[in-house]
């Protein structure tokens, strides 16, 4: 308990899935939560119920792929809590289409939430960090940036390119004890799969994997906790894959 006492954590994506969990373990720990994403009905469900468990929650409608957004978002922080410690990138959608079957439009859609996304938190929460002294960034990717499927396309371009992009803001930022690492999970029980096709879509997937099982959110949370906490405090530009083996043959 209280591994993050007196953090104040953005948390993108936090409605539902693993961003959801993210919230509930990080309030177990003692944080105070700016939570976001574009469904504020379970946003604010879920806000409600950590309120009234003593955490102090700030819930804000927010579109990541938005310049506007962020910088409403980085100024309701700062009045609210006057910094930021911690800054979870979780935000994500996801398509299955391939190279050929993925349009311009659909293209741009998954870059920018999912990439241009965690760039622009990165870029209006760095100064807020900064003003606290330090600060951790864990930007989630995803194994689909680390291997191929034929499948898709721009949601592991995207992902591919939120782990090197970790890489060149860890080294920027550490001089200002910023730290920034990347989690790559594996199939996860969140409503983000309902983008991959039926059941018989994740058994296949389930059959990939060593432990053949899907992993659970809040088996992804604590790997978000330890990047967050001051246990990884020398730990930067680094990857923790949870996969339950996926990747390792």
């Amino acid at each position: 308990m209280n591994r993050l006492k007196d953090k104040i954590a953005i948390i993108t994506g936090a409605a539902k899935g693993m961003g959801e969990s993210d919230a509930i373990l990080f309030a177990q720990e003692g944080a105070s939560l700016i939570l976001t994403d574009v469904d504020t009905k379970n946003l604010n469900k879920l806000a409600e119920r950590l309120s009234a468990q003593g955490t102090k929650v700030l819930a804000l409608q927010h579109d990541v792929a938005s310049e506007q957004g962020w910088k409403k978002v980085a100024a309701e922080a700062e009045k609210s809590f006057g910094k930021v410690d911690i800054l979870v990138n979780n935000a994500g959608i996801f398509n299955i289409a391939g190279v050929e079957a993925t349009d311009l439009e659909l293209w741009n859609k998954i870059i920018s939430v999912n990439l241009t996304g965690a760039w622009l938190g990165m870029k209006y929460t760095v100064p807020l960090m900064r003003k606290a002294g330090a600060g951790s960034i864990v930007n989630i990717a995803s194994v689909y940036g680390i291997i191929g499927t034929g499948t898709s396309a721009a949601y592991q371009a995207a992902k591919g390119a939120i782990r090197t992009l970790s890489k060149t803001a860890a080294v920027e930022f550490a001089p200002h004890k910023i730290r920034v690492n990347n989690i790559s999970p594996g199939v996860i029980e969140t409503p983000l799969l309902a983008g991959i096709g039926g059941e018989e879509v994740k058994q296949q997937l389930i059959n990939l994997i060593p432990q053949k099982r899907m992993g659970k959110p809040e088996e992804a949370a604590y790997g978000v906790l330890y990047f967050a906490s001051d246990e990884s405090s020398y730990v930067t530009g680094a990857e923790l894959v949870i996969d339950g083996g996926w990747i390792v043959p």
